[in-house]
């Protein structure tokens, strides 16, 4: 098997081969390291682009640029407009599908508008056991995947960002607070709003990996098991219900199983994935 020396090479090269691209940055540890590398492969000619949405969390941004800031990298907002997409709303299971969709179809105007070819994105080689409807997005409009095909895990995409010396390197898990609401259930501004409000108190009480899931007049708080025994407390159920009825929560729960990437997918039946996966390819 290759190293990981050996993998950032291939890597490196296969940007340097391109001459110029867009990253789609969200800030988080995958696309912050495929920018960063970009960026030692290309210089100026690799643009980080965020998209500027109500689903990605005001702290994740503010993350996102002091990160550009650090290394010197070019970096810029571009609005989308998903929230004007009634099949993104509805948020059935390819909800990610139109969410992407929406999100290439932006960073194709930036590249024709620059001249720029080549739009590459974050997704790792352990993504594709997922049901990941965004990959089939990128499937559509030819975005590359440069960390698939150096064959990087996540596990590897951290540790070399560690070498490296990108604060990065550890960051918990993230996804689009569109994500804590459950299939079928329409994603609002507001209810994605409650959710981000949710999950900044549940970060200032020192948790560090979680998720606030959204069920109407109910909220699930999932914590990560080895942060479990903290919040298992009187004191922190109280605190737990404090803030969330704050936010208009009439049911405030904690989920015995904790935290876990893609619980909301737990519902999809096998045929669901199937139809979807077909329909996409």
């Amino acid at each position: 098997m290759a190293s990981l020396e050996e993998k950032q090479r291939t890597l490196l090269a296969a940007l340097g081969g391109m001459g110029r691209v867009i990253v789609a940055y969200s800030g988080g540890t995958d696309s912050a390291y495929l920018a960063w590398a970009a960026g030692r492969a290309l210089g100026d000619a690799a643009l980080a682009v965020t998209a500027d949405s109500a689903s990605i969390p005001a702290s994740h941004k503010l993350d996102a640029e002091a990160f550009v800031r650090q290394f010197g990298l070019r970096h810029e907002y571009i609005a989308t407009y998903e929230f004007d997409n009634p099949d993104y709303v509805k948020n059935d299971a390819d909800r990610c599908f139109h969410c992407k969709d929406e999100l290439f179809v932006r960073l194709e105007e930036v590249g024709r508008e620059r001249g720029i070819e080549h739009i590459i994105y974050g997704v790792n080689v352990d993504d594709l056991g997922d049901y990941r409807p965004g990959q089939s997005a990128a499937k559509k409009h030819q975005v590359k995947a440069p960390l698939v095909d150096a064959g990087l895990s996540k596990a590897e995409i951290r540790e070399l960002s560690r070498i490296a010396g990108l604060p990065t390197w550890d960051r918990p898990a993230s996804a689009c607070l569109s994500s804590r609401i459950p299939y079928g259930t329409p994603v609002t501004i507001q209810n994605i709003k409650q959710v981000e409000n949710g999950e900044e108190a549940i970060k200032a009480l020192g948790f560090r990996q979680f998720r606030v899931r959204f069920h109407g007049e109910v909220v699930r708080v999932e914590i990560a098991p080895e942060e479990m025994e903290r919040a298992l407390t009187l004191d922190m159920s109280r605190k737990f219900t404090t803030i969330f009825k704050k936010l208009g929560f009439k049911y405030v729960t904690l989920d015995l199983e904790g935290y876990r990437q893609g619980s909301m997918n737990e519902v999809l039946n096998l045929a669901t994935i199937a139809e979807h996966s077909l329909t996409r390819a």
